[in-house]
């Protein structure tokens, strides 16, 4: 049976997700093959295949934050960083889903549930919004573009939250036997915002980059989601039956996911440069010194390549030129040049000091 406008029915039976205990019927709808749990303690762990995906992905998520993190000066780093604390959150709570630690008959599972949708529509808007964050509409880093980003995120998920709620518990015209808008949001929606990432993106390299290389990133990370999506609810029950219950198409879709992910951030990183100048490196800067009054050649005497010396002291027996002394020209080192120094305490004026005004 193909899948059906609007119905969960033959989708939840060949792929287990996290709504399909919740939409169809007041029982939900149970796959006709799913991975086999395990016994932990007393506790039964469903999908612990998957369980491993979504651990992996919490830590490599976590890596790539810290990486995207270092680039200071990065384009579109506080918009793209977004997508990945997202992504963190929504692997930890599917762990806890899928893995039946929040069981199903739980009266807390549809409202994780309903969360967890929220965070699905709302992941897949800031990657949508991120897609034109290379055409500077808006310039990135901003206040106008980090909070266009944060709103828009928040208000999809606030709707994915209320449609997901309002389906499960059958209140506001919404219904688990014909859940419409749900399908639009779980379904629909991320095909719009992975297909409009991809163009604008494409655009975006073609336009503005030398560089070709990227659309290598971006061909790898769709296909992974497709092939993802693909193995998910075309293959799932061939995979299971084949692999007899250790393994099925959420594990595999869950994996290719993450591959995807892993993508998006190859392909941010490899368009994006640090701007140097303003980064912070852990080597000391190096100072390179043009002032010509340092340097010997702004009509004063050189004994020498001593661009740092001190030219304006009378100390080791080098006097400045004419006129020099008389300007009271400030040492780089003490702030008081030698001049200074002797005409206060009366050197070099028949004064008592050293040296004699005699001489030897």
């Amino acid at each position: 049976m193909g899948i059906k406008f609007g119905s969960f029915d033959s989708v939840c039976e060949t792929a287990a997700l996290v709504i399909c205990p919740l939409v169809g019927t007041d029982q939900g709808i149970e796959p006709t093959c799913y991975s086999r749990n395990v016994d932990v303690g007393g506790t039964l762990i469903f999908q612990p295949s998957t369980c491993f995906v979504h651990i992996a992905a919490i830590i490599m998520t976590i890596i790539m934050i810290l990486h995207i993190r270092s680039k200071y000066t990065a384009v579109g780093r506080k918009e793209i960083i977004m997508l990945f604390y997202m992504y963190l959150v929504i692997s930890l709570l599917a762990m806890f889903l899928d893995s039946g630690i929040i069981p199903t008959a739980n009266a807390a599972y549809p409202w994780f549930a309903a969360i967890y949708t929220g965070l699905i529509a709302s992941a897949y808007c800031c990657l949508l919004i991120n897609a034109f964050v290379g055409f500077q509409f808006a310039e990135d880093g901003t206040p106008l573009s980090l909070w266009l980003l944060r709103i828009s995120c928040f208000v999809v998920w606030g709707i994915g939250f209320f449609v997901g709620i309002a389906t499960f518990k059958q209140f506001a015209s919404f219904s688990y036997s014909k859940p419409i808008a749900l399908w639009i949001v779980y379904l629909i929606w991320p095909i719009v915002c992975v297909a409009v990432y991809i163009v604008s993106q494409l655009i975006l390299v073609f336009r503005t980059l030398e560089d070709r290389w990227p659309i290598g990133d971006i061909v790898f990370g769709a296909a992974f989601w497709v092939i993802g999506m693909v193995l998910l609810f075309a293959f799932s029950d061939t995979i299971c039956n084949a692999i007899e219950h250790y393994l099925d198409g959420l594990f595999f879709q869950e994996l290719c996911v993450l591959l995807a992910i892993m993508m998006v951030y190859k392909y941010w990183d490899s368009i994006t440069r640090e701007d140097l100048e303003f980064s912070v490196g852990s080597k000391a800067a190096v100072w390179e010194v043009k002032d010509p009054l340092l340097s010997g050649s702004a009509g004063y005497p050189s004994r020498g390549d001593y661009s740092e010396e001190d030219v304006g002291s009378n100390y080791g027996g080098y006097a400045p030129p004419p006129g020099f002394g008389n300007n009271k020209t400030a040492s780089l080192v003490g702030g008081v040049s030698g001049a200074q120094l002797y005409d206060r305490k009366g050197y070099g004026a028949g004064g008592r000091g050293y040296p004699p005004a005699g001489g030897y």
